[in-house]
């Protein structure tokens, strides 16, 4: 492997991109009115060039304003191949004590990124072949901020435009009323048959008497996951729930580090991880995160953040780990974040499958006007 050099520049980009009214989704968190994205630029005295995304965390001038201060003062001068030192300087001085919590894993996230990314660069291998893994199909459901609350026929619409596309699974938006979800899955189920495979995402807006009307409902109709029906925090109301039917229950993107999923396995209610590479600490604690899982056979369906830096390397994940499950593809309506700030970072074929990129790193070109195009907008992206 060529030497990767000293990181001598660091940089975050906050960027966002407002929804027009006509193309707005409504889901348990609200109604969608822009997209954020934290893009993370690091260069090495060796002249390479890696990118990473960080999550914006609902406040992407504020993530990136911690990568350009604090984490950038601590990462300067390291070397950019030694991923694990960099990881620890950061955990050690900033995210174990009185450390920012979640809004320093986020911002850790898109360093570690780019970091992996220069080591493909510097090696001449894609990120999967780094991380010791193969060129395999990895599955993929139509996922994103899609398929939210709309008139089941609509809906049933919608599922069958990513059918089409050759998608084998989705996932439905539920939250709203437990007749309105339970009337939508059904719908979908019906149209769509039995070989569809049907997700569901409650994005946090589940009480605890919805789920136990929603999940045996879910359970007839052979629904794969009830994914976050409560806050990351409500382990109690985890535990019940999951005695309510067969469904498994999902969680993990708004979880960070290894340390809150070993508290995810310790209590048992919650069977899917779906840790963010963007979101609990990139692709060095991904790995961690994948390993924990693995001897609990628990299965890692990774969430996907906004941007082809993201998605490409949920893939390289996926296709690195023995227990990796779904891809999240982003079938949004808009998301110029997903095929204009990048080169495609992912194809679905006919079989509903997707592959990791050959190219060194994480295999997707990055343009820098894009990012000058779409400067930030403060404020909530949901209402």
């Amino acid at each position: 492997m060529n030497h990767s050099g000293k990181v001598v520049e660091l940089q975050a980009f906050p960027i966002s991109c407002p929804i027009p009214q006509d193309s707005q989704v409504t889901l348990g968190i609200g109604r969608q009115v822009k997209r954020d994205a934290v893009i993370v630029k690091i260069t090495t005295d060796q002249g390479l060039v890696g990118y990473g995304e960080s999550h914006h965390g609902r406040a992407p001038g504020t993530v990136a304003h911690l990568v350009n201060t604090t984490l950038k003062q601590l990462v300067m001068g390291m070397q950019a191949d030694d991923v694990v030192g960099v990881w620890n300087k950061i955990y050690l001085k900033q995210l174990a004590s009185h450390g920012m919590g979640a809004g320093c894993a986020l911002a850790m996230s898109g360093i570690d990124q780019a970091l992996w990314d220069i080591r493909g660069k510097a090696s001449g291998w894609p990120l999967y072949r780094l991380l010791g893994g193969s060129r395999k199909a990895v599955p993929a459901y139509a996922g994103g901020v899609a398929l939210g609350y709309q008139e089941p026929a609509a809906l049933v619409d919608e599922v069958r435009a990513n059918v089409a596309l050759g998608y084998r699974a989705v996932k439905l938006r539920v939250g709203d009323t437990p007749g309105r979800d339970i009337a939508r899955v059904r719908a979908v189920r019906k149209a769509c048959g039995d070989e569809l495979a049907i997700l569901t995402d409650g994005n946090t807006g589940c009480s605890l008497e919805d789920a136990r009307t929603l999940m045996p409902a879910f359970q007839e109709a052979n629904v794969g996951w009830l994914e976050e029906p409560f806050p990351l925090g409500d382990y109690r109301n985890y535990k019940i729930a999951s005695t309510f039917a067969t469904v498994p229950l999902a969680a993990g993107e708004n979880h960070y580090t290894r340390f809150e999923f070993n508290r995810l396995i310790e209590d048992g209610a919650i069977r899917i991880f779906q840790p963010d590479v963007s979101k609990t600490g990139g692709i060095t604690e991904g790995m961690r995160i994948a390993a924990l899982a693995s001897a609990w056979k628990i299965p890692i369906n990774p969430h996907t953040s906004m941007t082809g830096l993201n998605m490409a390397a949920s893939i390289h994940f996926l296709a690195s780990i023995d227990n990796g499950g779904y891809f999240e593809a982003d079938v949004s309506k808009i998301n110029p974040f997903r095929e204009g700030l990048t080169s495609l970072p992912y194809q679905v074929d006919a079989n509903g499958n997707v592959f990791p990129l050959d190219k060194p790193g994480i295999g997707v070109e990055v343009d820098e006007s894009f990012i000058k195009a779409y400067p930030v907008i403060e404020g909530p992206a949901f209402v």
